[in-house]
């Protein structure tokens, strides 16, 4: 069975992933680092255009979310997702090829690829998505993180970037839940409770 993991950024995948592959013994991978392996043999035109959210870094968060709005960074992660679609395909369909469990978890994977994976893997697919949805939930846990390096603490030093980043994750969890809904995939609000949640997470995709 491949295990698939989705959601925007900072909605506890990796977290899930680690605990799943703890608790059952199933290794897993991150689809950020499918997206390294594809990237050396892309042109950089190709680049620019199949990975935008890299082109949007800028020198911190405070500049990135000043010259982008929520859609165009939403937009450019989901673009992003698009691009590792392929890799993500040819990575299950060779651990289900050689009758391994596996556990893939990225925000590259969206309810419209998981939906043509369960379509060419009848039985061979289970996912679940995890959002946040509670924007002043989102920047207290923020501030609470213990994640080395935090990427939004490391990068953010104006208040109101605070409050730009957990709209676009808000806003990015709403699309996927609705997406989610479209094709009946499980979701996960992540706002309270996240341990609990994380338990209620590999209860559904390992029941007892």
């Amino acid at each position: 069975m491949i295990y698939l993991i989705g959601g925007p950024p900072k909605c506890g995948k990796t977290t899930l992933a680690k605990e799943l592959s703890k608790s059952f013994e199933i290794p897993w991978a991150s689809t950020d680092a499918l997206e390294n392996v594809i990237k050396p043999y892309m042109s950089e035109l190709d680049i620019s255009k199949q990975f935008p959210v890299s082109y949007q870094r800028c020198k911190d968060n405070d500049e990135k979310y000043t010259k982008y709005s929520s859609n165009e960074i939403i937009e450019a992660y989901r673009q992003q997702a698009r691009t590792v679609y392929r890799a993500i395909d040819m990575f299950a369909i060779c651990e289900i090829t050689d009758g391994n469990n596996f556990i893939i978890e990225g925000y590259h994977i969206e309810p419209e690829l998981v939906d043509e994976l369960n379509e060419k893997y009848p039985n061979k697919v289970k996912s679940i998505f995890l959002v946040k949805l509670d924007r002043e939930k989102f920047i207290f846990d923020i501030r609470e993180s213990t994640t080395p390096n935090d990427w939004i603490v490391a990068r953010t030093k104006k208040e109101e970037t605070y409050q730009k980043i957990a709209d676009m994750i808000c806003e990015y969890g709403h699309i996927i839940e609705k997406e989610s809904k479209k094709y009946s995939f499980n979701v996960i609000k992540m706002d309270n409770n996240f341990s609990k949640k994380i338990y209620l997470a590999i209860n559904y995709l390992i029941p007892d």
